[in-house]
């Protein structure tokens, strides 16, 4: 990977540990901050997560509780979390980027459990040091993409249906403009049954779900800039606040206050 000067240096935590950093970048996800308990839920895209100082409690859909210290989860598998209110980063990753396979050479010391990969190592530092050095004026998001492509390197990523990728760029590039299935299946060739059933056989989940997803990637963007719920819940399709928080935990398992409050006073 291409170094950037100063995020890769060891940082030191030099103000209040417990608040949230977010990096919505192109097709990547990032998180990273405190978390308690999420509840059981799915994500529309893989993810990767990380304790940062120990070790978290997570359970797949079908598994007892485990203790570990990454993990590997592909978009669509049912799982729990139990953090205790210690830094976890989740770096999600999105298809028109990159398949899960894509994550895997961020874990190590693996093993497999019901659809997901759960570790004892991996990329822990490199995380560590991205939400240690938040403050810095000169944070970057770089090194988090100078990582992926390092990992799609190393991994056998393979290519999503070229029809697929097209509806999902379209989606990026258009926000939640509730076209319908049949107009967006036929402008790819294909009926809106075979859309559906290939969407969810490549990406992990059905297009709905994906869709739901995409809306709060951008809702999660609004706060970032720093408006407040309302205003990134109306800017995003969401009839209310209210709305916006109930699908947010559907897709977190937990209330947005818990991750993004913080970080939303701070950048007001």
């Amino acid at each position: 990977m291409t170094n950037t000067p100063g995020l890769y240096e060891r940082a030191t935590a030099t103000a209040a540990p417990f608040d949230a950093l977010w990096d919505i970048s192109g097709g990547r996800t990032f998180f990273c901050g405190p978390l308690y308990y999420n509840a059981n839920h799915q994500h529309g895209a893989p993810v990767f997560l990380a304790g940062l100082y120990g070790k978290f409690r997570l359970k797949i859909a079908g598994s007892d509780w485990l203790s570990c210290r990454t993990a590997v989860i592909p978009a669509g598998v049912w799982h729990e979390l139990d953090v205790g209110g210690d830094p976890l980063a989740v770096f999600y990753i999105e298809p028109t980027i990159a398949g899960v396979e894509a994550l895997l050479p961020l874990i190590r010391d693996t093993r497999s459990v019901n659809g997901a990969l759960v570790g004892n190592g991996g990329e822990i530092a490199f995380m560590r040091d991205l939400y240690e050095y938040r403050y810095s004026p000169n944070w970057t998001a770089q090194p988090l993409a100078d990582l992926l492509d390092f990992s799609k390197r190393r991994s056998q990523a393979d290519r999503i249906d070229p029809r697929i990728s097209q509806i999902v760029e379209f989606l990026f590039a258009q926000g939640d403009d509730l076209t319908s299935v049949i107009t967006l299946a036929a402008n790819v060739g294909l009926s809106a049954s075979r859309l559906q059933h290939l969407f969810s056989q490549q990406i992990g989940v059905p297009f709905r779900r994906y869709r739901s997803w995409n809306r709060m990637r951008q809702a999660i963007q609004e706060v970032i800039k720093g408006h407040n719920f309302t205003t990134a819940a109306h800017a995003t399709g969401f009839s209310d606040s209210a709305h916006f928080s109930h699908e947010f935990r559907k897709t977190f398992g937990a209330a947005p206050t818990v991750g993004l409050h913080n970080l939303a006073r701070l950048q007001r």
